[in-house]
């Protein structure tokens, strides 16, 4: 199963390889990066929001809107993954990971093979491919548009997306290719049989997302990208002076470098980073966040707007937790479990869900008895809180009861069976709810 858009930003790591690269490439691109993980911080970063109950809104609508395959959330992220471990299929976790002392690179050298120039070259254009048709979907934009999205890298990139190609043009383009890695490159796509890149593996990895219904247009579409954004690489370079010398350089902070090991060293950080995913995921992050509080603002500018109701008129039911989208936790009397879904339809008091990470063929409708909200930030170390839903067994009825936590005193709950009067509330051990 696929992880969840929180899962994959609350596992991004703080400090690994990839990071340390990104950050040494800020010279390139200052104060553009920073590596936001955790996705509750980025909520609070991107929007400025603190109030707690404003950013679990804001989560529950990111959930949904990341299920839904029509806004091409989750289809951006499958693209920065695959392009990522196509690219690094000969990657040694331990060495990524090694990020506690500068790293002797000469001693692996003798197991690192630079790629060539063609091959280089070939990847580096698959992954400006691969950035289009992303931005294209993130953007709702029907069809890839090279210069639709050549128009938004020279006037709107930032963030994780510029650093990104900062790094495509540090990484893989001039460290391993060298200052001419435009014209190298460009040599590539008009002098090169058709078949050394459609047979190319990470062709291969990526052909299924590619536009063109034969290889030819495929290609086709490949060439029309880079001459989308040559003119901007060209720009960057120009402007900055950056040079293989000064990549090198800044790289040198955590990694023993010597100018005449260059290709090796772009063949040594192509094994051991995947900053395409890493930046993808925040990208997709930033663009989910930032959709899902401009939806949480309007729907609390209508609750505000709103009239107020008497008082004596409201119900003391549960029902007003739940709402369209609502993230909830649904029981399973067969599994004996709560489920995460979402409400995509209400009627009276029955709610019809969709389970997170199922498909559709899993929704159903279900009582308002068998749903609940939790907060677990709440919580004690068994993930139980005053107030909250549980259900509870009954070794006499062999059943299980709806309740509500009362207090709770050490390991034990007091609980208020709901549907009943007071005189059946009792003493509960942990092991008896869920």
């Amino acid at each position: 199963m696929d992880k969840s858009i929180i899962q994959l930003v609350d596992e991004l790591p703080t400090d690994n390889i990839t990071v340390k690269v990104l950050k040494a490439l800020d010279y390139v691109a200052p104060g553009e990066w920073s590596n936001l993980t955790g996705f509750e911080n980025n909520i609070r970063s991107i929007t400025g929001v603190s109030d707690a109950k404003v950013i679990q809104k804001i989560r529950d609508r990111a959930v949904v809107l990341y299920e839904d395959p029509q806004q091409g959330y989750q289809f951006a992220i499958k693209l920065y993954q695959t392009i990522d471990k196509a690219d690094t299929a000969m990657a040694t976790a331990a060495l990524a990971n090694k990020v506690s002392e500068k790293i002797g690179f000469l001693s692996f050298l003798g197991k690192i093979t630079p790629k060539a120039d063609i091959t280089q070259s070939i990847d580096l254009l698959l992954k400006i491919t691969v950035e289009i048709i992303a931005f294209c979907k993130l953007n709702g934009i029907p069809q890839p548009n090279p210069q639709e999205f050549a128009n938004s890298l020279a006037n709107n990139y930032q963030n994780a997306s510029l650093m990104r190609m900062v790094a495509l043009v540090c990484i893989d383009g001039i460290l391993p290719l060298g200052p001419d890695f435009l014209d190298k490159i460009h040599g590539v796509i008009s002098g090169t049989d058709t078949s050394a890149i459609t047979q190319n593996p990470v062709f291969l990895a990526i052909n299924n997302f590619l536009p063109g219904s034969n290889p030819s247009d495929k290609v086709g579409f490949i060439s029309q990208g880079f001459n989308s954004v040559q003119g901007w690489m060209n720009n960057l370079v120009s402007k900055t002076g950056i040079t293989p010398q000064s990549i090198s350089s800044h790289l040198g902070s955590f990694i023993q470098i010597a100018d005449d090991n260059l290709d090796f060293v772009a063949a040594f950080l192509d094994q051991t980073t995947n900053y395409y995913e890493h930046t993808g995921i925040q990208t997709v992050a930033r663009s989910l966040i930032l959709q899902a509080y401009t939806l949480v603002k309007e729907e609390i500018k209508q609750e505000e707007q709103k009239p107020i109701q008497d008082v004596s008129s409201t119900v003391s039911s549960d029902k007003n937790q739940y709402e369209l989208s609502k993230t909830v936790e649904v029981w399973d009397s067969e599994e004996e479990d709560w489920y995460q879904g979402t409400i995509e339809k209400i009627q009276d008091d029955q709610f019809f869900i969709h389970y997170l990470g199922y498909g559709s063929s899993h929704n159903e409708w279900v009582g308002e008895d068998d749903i609940r909200t939790r907060d677990l930030r709440s919580s004690d170390d068994n993930g139980y809180a005053v107030g909250q839903k549980v259900k509870c067994w009954d070794d006499e009825q062999e059943a299980w009861y709806s309740a509500t936590i009362e207090q709770i005193q050490n390991q034990q709950y007091f609980v208020h069976y709901i549907g009943y009067d007071s005189s059946y509330d009792e003493w509960v051990d942990s092991d008896e709810i869920s």
